[in-house]
C-alpha cells in the first residue's frame, strides 16, 4: 500500500512539474523598416519625429498581435507592411515617390519561410496596397513575379479593386520630383547623359522602402517588402524591393531579411540571400552576416541601405550603413524597440 500511495504522489508531482507546452514557449518576433537613407535629427521638427516613432510603433504593434494571437508570419507581415503603405510618411504606397513623368509605379514582393514560396509584383499603378498583389501571386499564380498591365489584369480577374493613380499624390514627394529633376537638367547640361546625371543625383533620391520580417509560434519565417522605387526613375525601371533574394528573403532553415537602399547594389550583390546563406552554410549568426554585407560588401563600393532580419530562433538585427533607418522590433523577449537615426 506504501508502495502504491508513493507512486501515485511520484506520479502526481511528475504532472505539476512538467514544463509548459512548446506553444507557449515557442519564440516569436517581428522586425519592420520604413527605409534608410540621410535621416538625420536635425531634420525633424519635435511633432514630425513624434509622429514618424508613433506609425513605425503601429506598425509593428499590429503585426506583434497577429503573432502573439497564434497567427502566421506572413499575416503579420502583411498587417505590418499595410499600415506603412497606408501612410504618406514612407515610400510605399500612399507615401510613393514620383517616376520622372509624374507618376507612381510600385513594388512589392513576399516570401514564405517554410517552402521557399514567392510572390512579387513590379510597376503596378493602380494597386493600393502593392504587398496585398504580391501574396495573392504566391498564392494564386503560378509564377512569382507579375509586372505592370499584366499585373493588374490578375489583380482584376481576382476582385482586387483598381484605383486613380493619383490616390499616392503628397506635396512632399511632389517638391523631391521638382529638385530631382532640376539637379538632373543641371547634370545634363554637363554629362549630356541621363544615366549620367542620375549617377551624380544625391543617395535620398534614390532609396526608400517599407518592410517587415516575422518568426511565428509554429516556427515559420516569412519576409515582405514594398516601395515607390526611386524619385525621378525612368523607362520601368524596378528596384530590389520586387526580387527575391536582392530585397526579399525567408527559409526557415536560416532567416527572414528584408531590405532597404540604393536598390541595383542591393541586386548586384543578391544581399537578402547573401545574408541567409552566411547564416546557413558558415554558421554565422544574423548579426555577423547582417554586419559582413551591410558594411563589409556594401559600404565599401558605395552601396548604401539597411535590412531587418530575424532567424529561427527569433533573434533579431537591424544593421544599416546610413545615418539612419526608420525601424521597430518586437519578441516574446524584447519589449518593443523602435528607432530612426544612428546609435540608439
Amino acid at each position: 500500500m506504501n508502495t502504491l500511495v508513493l507512486a501515485v504522489l511520484v506520479s502526481a508531482t511528475s504532472i505539476i512539474v512538467s514544463p509548459p507546452s512548446l506553444a507557449n514557449t515557442s519564440p516569436f518576433a517581428i522586425a519592420i523598416h520604413g527605409g534608410a537613407g540621410t535621416i538625420e535629427k536635425s531634420r525633424f521638427t519635435p511633432e514630425q519625429e513624434k509622429a514618424y516613432r508613433a506609425k513605425l510603433k503601429e506598425a509593428v504593434e499590429i503585426g506583434y498581435q497577429v503573432l502573439e494571437q497564434g497567427g502566421e508570419s506572413l499575416d503579420a507581415v502583411t498587417a505590418a507592411i499595410n499600415v506603412l503603405e497606408n501612410s504618406p510618411y514612407f515610400n510605399a504606397g500612399r507615401g510613393a515617390v514620383y517616376t520622372y513623368e509624374g507618376a507612381h509605379e510600385l513594388d512589392a514582393s513576399i516570401m514564405d519561410g517554410r517552402d521557399r514560396q514567392a510572390g512579387a509584383v513590379a510597376g503596378v499603378k493602380h494597386i493600393e496596397n502593392p504587398i496585398n498583389l504580391a501574396r495573392l501571386v504566391m498564392e494564386q499564380s503560378v509564377h512569382v513575379m507579375l509586372s505592370g498591365q499584366g499585373a493588374e489584369e490578375f489583380a482584376k480577374n481576382h476582385d482586387v479593386p483598381l484605383i486613380e493613380n493619383s490616390l499616392f499624390n503628397t506635396e512632399n514627394r511632389y517638391k523631391s520630383l521638382l529638385k530631382a529633376k532640376e539637379k538632373l537638367d543641371k547634370a545634363k547640361q554637363t554629362n549630356k547623359d541621363y544615366q549620367a546625371a542620375h549617377s551624380a543625383l544625391p543617395v535620398n533620391f534614390k532609396m526608400g522602402t517599407v518592410g517587415a520580417v516575422a518568426l511565428d509560434k509554429t516556427g515559420n519565417l516569412a519576409a515582405g517588402t514594398s516601395t515607390g522605387g526611386m524619385t525621378a526613375k525612368r523607362f520601368g525601371r524596378i528596384g530590389d524591393a520586387p526580387i527575391i533574394g536582392a530585397g526579399t528573403f525567408a527559409e526557415n532553415e536560416s532567416c527572414a531579411v528584408s531590405a532597404t537602399g540604393h536598390g541595383e547594389y542591393f541586386i548586384r550583390y543578391s544581399v537578402a540571400a547573401d545574408i541567409c546563406a552566411r547564416v546557413k552554410y558558415q554558421g554565422k549568426t544574423i548579426t555577423e552576416a547582417g554586419d559582413e554585407v551591410i558594411n563589409g560588401v556594401l559600404k565599401p563600393i558605395g552601396g548604401t541601405g539597411g535590412v531587418i532580419i530575424v532567424d529561427k530562433d527569433g533573434n533579431l538585427s537591424m544593421p544599416f550603413n546610413t545615418s539612419g533607418m526608420y525601424r521597430a522590433s518586437k519578441s516574446n523577449t524584447q519589449a518593443t524597440y523602435v528607432g530612426i537615426f544612428k546609435g540608439e
